[in-house]
């Protein structure tokens, strides 16, 4: 009969994410990089074919980037992430917990106040790439578009300096501190060669 590991020889050992978690993970993180792209892009360029064509895109990546946090949300809600290692410091294990809640918060907030900014005053649908009409939200003013606007250039903004820390802080417990978080998400590995054992659930 095969025993149920308890809390203590979990936290002993060291689990990584699920496949599907990290999955959703390396996804997300290629769509945010395009979307930068994009957005930084067009955003420069001259009204035209070529800017809108970018644009289009732009609202494209981002719907689909809402619909993946919203599946990686679920996941989330339904798959226990793995403990810290008990080496972690306490303050980091703060840190690490609420930069992901917030990300979760922005990208789903920035896809949403970009989808409002261009329905301020209008009804209907917009399209995206490939002919695809996305309802756009309807009984907004045309007043409002300016305030969406600035709430979604500011929201980028905050996701870059997160994404900064975020990046900062997984390559110091792989390289500065070498330390065993960093085999919960692959392809970073824990020191030493450690096995890592892929979470139960």
């Amino acid at each position: 009969m095969t025993s149920v590991p308890n809390a203590t020889d979990q936290r002993a050992r060291l689990l990584r994410y699920t496949d599907g978690a990290i999955l959703l993970h390396w996804l997300t993180v290629l769509l945010v990089l395009i979307q930068l792209c994009l957005g930084f892009t067009f955003v420069g360029m001259e009204r035209g074919p070529a800017r809108s064509e970018l644009f289009t895109w732009h609202k494209t990546v981002g719907a689909t980037i809402l619909i993946v946090s919203l599946i990686r949300l679920g996941w989330r809600l339904t798959h226990k992430p793995p403990p810290f290692p008990e080496s972690l410091p306490r303050w980091e294990r703060i840190a690490a917990t609420w930069n992901h809640r917030a990300f979760y918060v922005l990208l789903i907030a920035l896809p949403l106040t970009g989808l409002s900014m261009i329905s301020a005053g209008k009804s209907g649908f917009t399209t995206l790439a490939g002919g695809i009409p996305l309802p756009m939200i309807p009984g907004l003013p045309d007043s409002a578009g300016e305030t969406f606007e600035g709430a979604h250039i500011a929201l980028i903004w905050v996701t870059i300096a997160l994404v900064v820390l975020h990046v900062a802080a997984a390559l110091k417990h792989q390289f500065v501190d070498r330390a065993r978080v960093a085999g919960r998400m692959p392809p970073f590995q824990a020191p030493g060669g450690e096995g890592v054992t892929p979470l139960e659930r």
